[in-house]
């Protein structure tokens, strides 16, 4: 079996929808199993609904029944579908307007108010599959074996999901349904919804893969595969063919459009291979996400960058065989609730960077009192994935090119995964240096491997 994960944009309206059972149908004969987000922007639209019941006290999901309506409409279903969906409308109306009585949202509640357009979506999808004769069924990730704690918006999954979602799969698969199953949502102990947080869908998918021992998962994206440098920077970036999951964990961190990192945590896990694929062009083969590369590839597999960065710059004399500057250092940022992304020591000084998202003159004050602090803003970093056994050429070059460009390179680290290098220059430089860098270890095919 294989799984099949479709984002937002994939399932956005009538003609996606079509676009997608076709793409399914290519490859019924693996028996799969498909994860759906919610239909376009219908969780924008539910957030704003429950804004608009919460700040002015009005009822509205006129967005949400127009587009799941003419969905419905446009695909030629029959009534039985839109039956199957006017409770889940009625339901959400109501609970709207006890957000508007109350006067308030809770995380709880936003979890609940959110999990309506994976709902619906799984039900119009598998709607149609039975009107095309495809045997398929609307599943509840409750009811796929997705049990979590109850942290809600960022629950994580129980241990006994690798039991539960056999369990509950199994049975149906082996009947030749096809299960299209919400992803982003789960159930806790207690039976209250909660959403799996940044790349739930994509964990959704990635779980049930692992768990049902799935020959591969497929995510499916508006993009073919991951690129070697971000298109909008650089025209001439192209897929990269295979990555392994801790090439892929480190581009997603670094601002890749991939595969967020804990989504991977289940297929690290069980070996079970990721492949992103083009919704708009299923004919392009993708890029696969293995545990290890299995052919010799250039010293570089892709380039990406991460704007509005703010860079720390600490400095004291005190560093000097102080084996406790360093953790005071570092519980200062805890005790402010920051989390550091780049480490850089020297024997008087660290530098480190952080998102700027917030206002750190506060931070910056607990520091002055252990150590010299410079806080910059507007930096970016650049990140280079490759082969760390060609870290001194990759270097070289990468320098190199930096030289060429004039640009002065603010601070360098290399990552403990060994994976990526990861430097720092101005905003306004970052799309002047992958440009370059692209060039350099790309477009001379010569200078590949």
């Amino acid at each position: 079996m294989i799984v099949m994960k479709f984002g937002g944009s994939s399932v956005a309206n009538a003609e996606r929808i079509r676009h997608v059972a076709e793409i399914v149908k290519g490859q019924i004969a693996e028996k799969p199993a498909l994860v759906l987000s919610a239909m376009g922007d219908t969780t924008d639209h539910l957030l704003e609904a429950a804004d608009r019941a919460l700040q002015e006290g009005v009822v509205s999901i006129d967005k949400i029944e127009e587009l799941h309506r003419n969905t419905i409409q446009e695909l030629g279903l029959d009534a039985s579908i839109q039956e199957e969906v006017n409770p889940f409308l009625e339901e959400l109306r109501t609970l709207l307007t006890g957000i508007s009585l109350i006067k308030e949202l809770t995380h709880k509640t936003k979890d609940y108010l959110v999990s309506f357009g994976e709902r619906l979506s799984v039900r119009i999808v598998a709607g149609y599959f039975n009107a095309i004769n495809i045997k398929a069924r609307a599943v509840d990730a409750w009811h796929a074996g997705f049990l979590s704690d109850s942290n809600f918006t960022t629950a994580e999954l129980d241990e006994e999901c690798w039991d539960l979602i056999p369990d509950a799969l199994r049975p149906l698969m082996y009947k030749g349904v096809l299960p299209v199953i919400t992803g982003f949502i789960a159930k806790d102990k207690q039976g209250s919804i909660t959403t799996l947080g940044r790349g739930g869908s994509d964990l959704s998918a990635t779980m049930i893969a692992s768990a049902m021992n799935a020959e591969e998962v497929q995510v499916w994206k508006d993009v073919d595969g991951i690129l070697t440098a971000d298109p909008r920077i650089v025209k001439t970036a192209r897929p990269v063919e295979t990555v392994t999951y801790e090439e892929a964990a480190e581009l997603a961190y670094f601002g890749a459009q991939v595969l967020h990192p804990r989504a991977m945590l289940p297929c690290i896990k069980t070996g079970t291979p990721v492949r992103v694929k083009n919704s708009y062009n299923p004919g392009a083969p993708g890029t696969r996400i293995i545990e290890a590369l299995d052919k010799k590839t250039g010293p570089v597999r892709a380039i990406t960058s991460r704007k509005n960065i703010t860079l720390v710059d600490i400095v004291s004399t005190r560093m000097i065989g102080q084996h406790g500057f360093l953790a005071g250092v570092f519980a200062t940022f805890e005790k402010h609730k920051l989390s550091v992304d780049m480490v850089a020591t020297s024997e008087v000084s660290v530098s480190l960077t952080l998102d700027a998202a917030r206002d750190l003159e506060k931070l910056k004050h607990d520091l002055s009192k252990i150590a010299s602090v410079e806080i910059k803003g507007s930096k970016a970093i650049v990140t280079i994935i490759g082969d760390v056994r060609r870290s001194s050429e990759i270097l070289q070059r990468a320098f190199g090119v930096c030289v060429l460009l004039g640009i002065q390179v603010q601070m360098v680290s290399q990552g403990a995964s060994k994976v990526n290098i990861s430097f720092i220059v101005d905003d306004t430089q970052a799309g002047e240096v992958v440009a370059a860098l692209h060039q350099c270890f790309f477009e001379p095919l010569e200078k590949e491997i």
